[in-house]
């Protein structure tokens, strides 16, 4: 049994997951860029966002048992024409929101949650363009440690 926390685990789990998700959409909400792609947001979509990111991050596997999944979240995002500048300041926002409620600061915390939202976010708009690819059952993608390539420093010499 690994005694390594996972990534939920290491952010604060539910009640961190709660607090990022509920303070970026509401900055959404009223940000000239997001505000057009949330408008009629359901008032649940903060919670069920939290739950999706939770499972992502390896915490309980509550979208994949009662939210449909991988595919549920895929075809969410199809046909809504995300932009690049839309997915970019989603990622900006949601970094900035991170660090103002208080996620670890640690490199490595921080590499592997921009590793998913930037993979998570480019999906999101592949799926949401003119030819998504199929959506298929597969499985919520888990990120854990270890998946950034490491720092090796350079020496002198090279």
């Amino acid at each position: 049994m690994s005694t390594t926390p996972t990534i939920y685990e290491w952010m604060g789990g539910a009640e961190a997951m709660g607090r990022l998700t509920d303070a970026f959409y509401g900055h959404a909400l009223q940000d000239e860029i997001l505000a057009p792609v949330f408008a009629g947001m359901d008032a649940e979509h903060p919670q069920h966002v939290a739950v999706w990111l939770s499972e992502v991050f390896g915490g309980p596997s509550d979208y994949s048992a009662h939210h449909g999944g991988h595919m549920h979240m895929a075809t969410k995002h199809l046909g809504r024409g995300i932009t690049e500048r839309q997915r970019r300041r989603w990622v900006d926002l949601l970094m900035d929101t991170a660090d103002e409620v208080g996620l670890p600061a640690d490199p490595e915390f921080r590499a592997v949650f921009a590793y998913y939202i930037e993979w998570g976010t480019r999906m999101a708009l592949i799926y949401s363009g003119p030819n998504p690819p199929p959506v298929d059952a597969a499985k919520v993608p888990v990120w854990s440690w270890g998946q950034t390539p490491p720092w090796i420093p350079k020496t002198a010499a090279e």
